[in-house]
C-alpha cells in the first residue's frame, strides 16, 4: 500500500456528522495521518482510524463498574485504555 500524503482522502469517523465520511489529510506524523478535515462539514480533528469515540453512556458504565469493583477485596479496576472514567468527555461550552 502506498504511503499516505498530504491531501489524500481517507475514511474516518466525524464527530460533527456522527458518521464515517471522507476526510482530507492535513497533517502527517511519521507517515501516518495525524489531523484530518471532513469533506462534508469541514470540521478538523485528529485522525481516529475510523473508530467512534466512546459515548457518555459507556464512560458512565465503566466508572460505575470500576467503583463497584474497587469495593471488593483483592480486585483491581479493569485497565481499558479507550475508556478513562476520570476524564470528562470534551463538549461545547454553554454561555
Amino acid at each position: 500500500m502506498p504511503a499516505t500524503r498530504l491531501g489524500d482522502d481517507v475514511d474516518d469517523f466525524c464527530i460533527k456528522c456522527k458518521r464515517l465520511t471522507n476526510h482530507s489529510v492535513i497533517s502527517l506524523v511519521d507517515g501516518e495521518p495525524a489531523k484530518v478535515r471532513c469533506r462534508t462539514c469541514y470540521h478538523e480533528g485528529p485522525y481516529r482510524k475510523g473508530e467512534a469515540p466512546p459515548s457518555k453512556k459507556e464512560l458512565k458504565k465503566a466508572a460505575l463498574f470500576n467503583a463497584v469493583l474497587s469495593t471488593m477485596p483483592g480486585a483491581e479496576p479493569a485497565a481499558d485504555p479507550a475508556v478513562d472514567p476520570d476524564k470528562k468527555p470534551a463538549g461545547r461550552k454553554k454561555s
